[in-house]
């Protein structure tokens, strides 16, 4: 038999290359509408073969500052202002770094009589939308904490229970960003307790970045990705070379899974914090960038010269590895010009 003419074996590889790219588009690349058990419908994106939540949100690793580390509870209004000022003035937000996000204490002890938490009043008495829009005024974004429980040491009521409500309240208050933490969760399962904030979120019109913060007890980068925009890998670090370390290591195992959409969290960045040498949080902020990790959250008590730059020095690190191993946008890595 006469082999078959050059144009027609032209054409059949044509056909089958774009047969196949629309097959891949419409498995791997594209969004797809999941029901959950109460009926409510949420959109899915797959990467790389793995569900990812595709609220938006997350394209690039979330980046700014947490107080907890060092501030622990001591966090008001004031402070949270001067975090703000501080960011634009060193230039920092043009870097990506861009939300400022309260952890615990920010809340009274008790609920109001209609079951709505109540910031605090000593410490954020102009209310919770009065500090989002000054934030929003800087060009940043706003964060705010709650857990999957029911009470813990610090007396700030838990939102298990209680998540469309909670819910409704971080959006009217423009929050941009949820850290969900793990105490009292009442002997329920992680992935209940975490898919039902999940889905009040999804019924509010504001976009909130979700932070699944479970210490990675049940392994969440197995499952939030469909839920979360960022998932904690390991419990809390602590200002330590020993802790920095021990923590990317339980990260390792799950590096794979991270990418645009949602990404590993070994917890926040100490660098700033004073207990390791400038090597140690050089080479802690590296490897926060290496593992294509939330290089983010760095919760330095002041933007000392020295942190500052030590960030400088160590970003152009972050984006190359970053940049090599996931899709990031023009525009974050044009940002970095002259660094």
């Amino acid at each position: 038999m006469s082999p078959l003419p050059d144009r027609i074996v032209l054409v059949v590889i044509l056909v089958f290359a774009v047969s196949w790219s629309r097959w891949e588009d419409k498995v791997l690349g594209r969004e797809i509408a999941l029901l959950d058990d109460d009926g409510l419908s949420r959109q899915i994106h797959l990467q790389r073969g793995r569900h990812m939540l595709a609220n938006g949100l997350g394209r690039t690793p979330q980046m700014g500052w947490n107080g907890w580390n060092h501030f622990h509870c001591d966090v008001d209004e004031n402070l949270v202002r001067e975090i703000a000022d501080a960011m634009v003035s060193t230039g920092l937000h043009k870097l990506g770094y861009e939300y400022v996000n309260l952890d615990g204490c920010w809340a009274e002890s008790s609920r109001d009589n209609e079951g709505n938490l109540v910031p605090s009043k000593s410490k954020f008495p102009s209310g919770m939308k009065a500090v989002a829009d000054y934030i929003h005024g800087k060009g940043l974004k706003f964060g705010i904490y709650s857990y999957a429980g029911v009470s813990y040491g610090t007396g700030q009521p838990g939102s298990l229970g209680s998540e469309d409500r909670d819910a409704t309240a971080f959006a009217s208050w423009d929050a941009d960003y949820l850290k969900y933490d793990n105490f009292h969760n009442d002997s329920m399962s992680e992935r209940e307790r975490y898919l039902r904030m999940h889905n009040a979120l999804a019924k509010v019109k504001r976009p909130i970045f979700y932070g699944v913060c479970d210490w990675g007890v049940d392994d969440p980068a197995t499952w939030a990705g469909p839920i979360g925009n960022s998932w904690r890998t390991t419990r809390d670090i602590r200002n330590s070379w020993a802790s920095m370390t021990s923590n990317a290591d339980k990260n390792d195992a799950w590096a794979s899974y991270a990418g645009p959409g949602g990404w590993n969290d070994p917890d926040l960045l100490e660098v700033g914090n004073g207990n390791m040498t400038t090597e140690e949080y050089r080479s802690h902020f590296s490897i926060w960038a290496i593992m294509k990790l939330a290089v983010s959250k760095f919760a330095v008590s002041r933007l000392h010269a020295i942190t500052f730059k030590l960030i400088r020095e160590c970003f152009g690190l972050i984006f190359k590895q970053l940049h090599s191993r996931t899709s990031f946008s023009s525009s974050a890595v044009s940002s970095l010009n002259g660094l």
